[in-house]
């Protein structure tokens, strides 16, 4: 008997809202956005791994801020049959940085760090958007030069040029400034939205006591008009701080990596300093990030491991699968195709050889010749291998070139040489 749900109905097929399923066209673009990244950190002498898919929601509650949107409307959260509150990863830093910590990494330090996978969010569904998505990531650990800064940002450049997205996004820069550059600042921005609470928004209000930055980050076009006359942290930068931005700008103009400065790009934690970054595009509306990281050398120590310094960035796939070019098959099978279900045996017993052999192939299953070759045409094999009774007696098979329509006889003991020509290859010639 069916499953039912607690209305007594089915259950329904649907999808849940702000999920998606991603099918066979999608999946390449999404595998190759996942792909190119990983293949772009390889060469910046990254290593892959991966963390739980959820954690204790204390690692992502302290370290997004108890009052973010995040933490307050957005967090899967609930408790499992333990009583413990877990939480589907939201973003990957924080459970990179727990892993970091429980593992007892520190003296391995430097560490490069590539990740990819699902995040979960409950936000309003929309273009480029869903409540489970998909982020590539790159954290560097135990780094507090301005190089490690310039390396990941150089890494993202590089990443999004590999996807041919170079002329469709702009990197955006700023800097948050050292402990003391911030807490000045805070003051400032306090002191000047006070001459303002009447005309800020609600959320805003809420915001100022505890993080007055993330204001900043208001989409309320009332908190923008005032925000856009707010104090530049730029304005108040102390030396140490103009230096590490000196010499981060000097590293990105060594690196070939364009830039705009955007002294409103800010990040609201106190555990942020120094770089923070987003490579934006007007191709998504108003979506248009789509990666951004920054520094947050205080986040380990805030965990409570040894103070450790970081810098990272992430990218959501599904926003840059939707700006690259239609992709195409990695390879096309060759089809195996039996005359009959009499040979489906032999057929079997020479697919099995074939990959084996390392080749990409499909069988016919059933029907006649003419049905199976037409599966054979729409799954865009390169070439069909044919086999008959005629062909088992001289121990041949025909194979037909599916773009040309040529066809020749060819022994099954020279086949795969034969084949070679389609082995691994998208266009199949």
């Amino acid at each position: 008997m069916a499953a039912r749900t607690k209305a007594g109905r089915a259950p329904s097929v649907e999808r849940v809202r702000g999920t998606r399923d991603i099918l066979a066209d999608d999946m390449r673009r999404h595998r190759a956005v996942e792909e190119a990244a990983w293949a772009t950190a390889r060469r910046y002498g990254f290593t892959e791994i991966a963390t739980p898919v959820f954690e204790f929601t204390e690692v992502f509650a302290r370290t997004l801020g108890e009052t973010s949107d995040i933490v307050t409307k957005e967090m899967y959260t609930f408790d499992d049959r333990s009583g413990d509150s877990v939480t589907l990863r939201p973003e990957f830093t924080a459970g990179v940085a727990r892993a970091f910590i429980s593992n007892g990494l520190r003296q391995q330090v430097p560490l490069k760090f590539f990740c990819r996978g699902p995040m979960f969010r409950y936000e309003r569904p929309q273009k480029g958007r869903l409540r489970q998505f998909h982020q590539v990531d790159v954290e560097i650990l135990g780094v507090a030069e301005p190089l490690a800064d310039v390396e990941v940002i150089a890494l993202g450049a590089d990443f999004l040029a590999g996807l041919d997205l170079a002329d469709k996004v702009k990197l955006e820069l700023n800097t948050l400034g050292d402990a003391e550059t911030r807490k000045a600042y805070r003051t400032k921005l306090l002191a000047y939205f006070a001459d303002h609470r009447g005309k800020l928004s609600g959320d805003s209000l809420n915001r100022i006591e505890s993080n007055p930055l993330r204001v900043l980050d208001s989409k309320d076009e009332g908190d923008r008009e005032i925000v856009a006359r707010a104090p530049r942290i730029t304005d108040g930068l102390n030396d140490a701080s103009k230096r590490y931005f000196d010499a981060l700008l000097d590293g990105l103009h060594v690196a070939g990596v364009a830039y705009e400065i955007n002294p409103r790009l800010v990040r609201g934690l106190d555990y942020y300093c120094h770089a923070a970054f987003e490579f934006t595009t007007q191709a998504l509306g108003a979506q248009g990030t789509v990666l951004a990281g920054g520094r947050y050398d205080g986040l380990i120590e805030m965990m409570g491991g040894t103070p450790t310094p970081g810098t990272g960035w992430a990218a959501g796939v599904e926003r840059l699968a939707m700006l690259i070019a239609e992709t195409e098959p990695e390879v096309r099978p060759i089809a195996v195709v039996p005359v009959g279900a009499a040979l489906e045996g032999p057929v079997l017993e020479l697919a099995q050889r074939l990959r084996r052999a390392g080749f990409t192939v499909d069988m016919g299953y059933s029907g006649t010749l003419a049905k199976r070759m037409r599966r054979a045409d729409r799954i865009g094999a390169a070439a069909a291998v044919i086999i008959g009774e005629d062909e088992i007696d001289r121990d041949a098979a025909t194979v037909r070139d599916m773009a040309s329509g040529e066809q020749r006889e060819i022994a099954l003991a020279s086949l795969e040489h034969h084949l070679e020509r389609y082995r691994g290859k998208a266009d199949g010639r």
